[in-house]
């Protein structure tokens, strides 16, 4: 998945594409920092910055402006970039950020942005092993508490109730594991590449 980013070529031309050439930065800064290129991750930050620049202000997809659409974009690649800078503080920070700016979004069909924040915040979290706090991302993702709006909430979602059954587990919370665990398995047999994290910014694989 992530070589598949890594090779995909920018669009021919980027005049005509401008919000396309700054997502296909930042999917190969996010890629690249992800498999542990901070480098080119940083390279890849700063020309996605450079096309930012070169959206206008009156371009929308839908109800939002890709400008909106790309300020999310842009806290998230910080936060993964920071990760792997080893400055996880600043990295949950920005994360953070992503998270409000996702959920600030006007409610759109499909969604704005189309990665929920709280996937990679919540698969990091684990990474550290900060399973409390993941838990709560988690939940509010699934929309399991009161904590978000219903255009926020991604009830059933494989993605995170996979995370959810993770931090359950973790927890000893056995009882309700195995409740997520029935919804998980349904979840899993409708999905079509294995998942074994939330995220696929987590570097090591989830437990099962």
């Amino acid at each position: 998945m992530l070589a598949n980013i890594l090779a995909t070529p920018l669009p021919d031309d980027p005049d005509l594409y401008r919000a396309t050439t700054a997502m296909t930065h930042y999917a190969k800064g996010v890629a690249y920092a992800a498999t542990g290129q901070v480098g080119p991750a940083a390279e890849q930050r700063g020309l996605f910055t450079a096309a930012v620049a070169r959206v206008p202000e009156s371009r929308t997809l839908f109800n939002n402006t890709c400008q909106d659409i790309l300020a999310v974009a842009g806290a998230m690649l910080d936060g993964e970039l920071e990760y792997r800078r080893g400055n996880h503080d600043e990295a949950f920070a920005r994360l953070r950020h992503a998270v409000e700016l996702d959920d600030g979004l006007p409610y759109d069909e499909p969604w704005g942005w189309m990665q929920p924040a709280r996937h990679a915040f919540g698969a990091l979290l684990l990474e550290q092993g900060r399973v409390t706090e993941a838990e709560a991302v988690y939940r509010a993702d699934l929309g399991l508490d009161d904590t978000l709006a219903r255009s926020s909430q991604h009830p059933g979602n494989v993605w995170s109730l996979h995370g959810y059954h993770e931090c359950l587990t973790r927890l000893g919370k056995w009882e309700s594991a195995g409740i997520v665990k029935q919804q998980l398995k349904i979840a899993t047999a409708y999905a079509d590449v294995p998942i074994e994290s939330s995220c696929y910014c987590r570097r090591a694989a989830a437990a099962s």
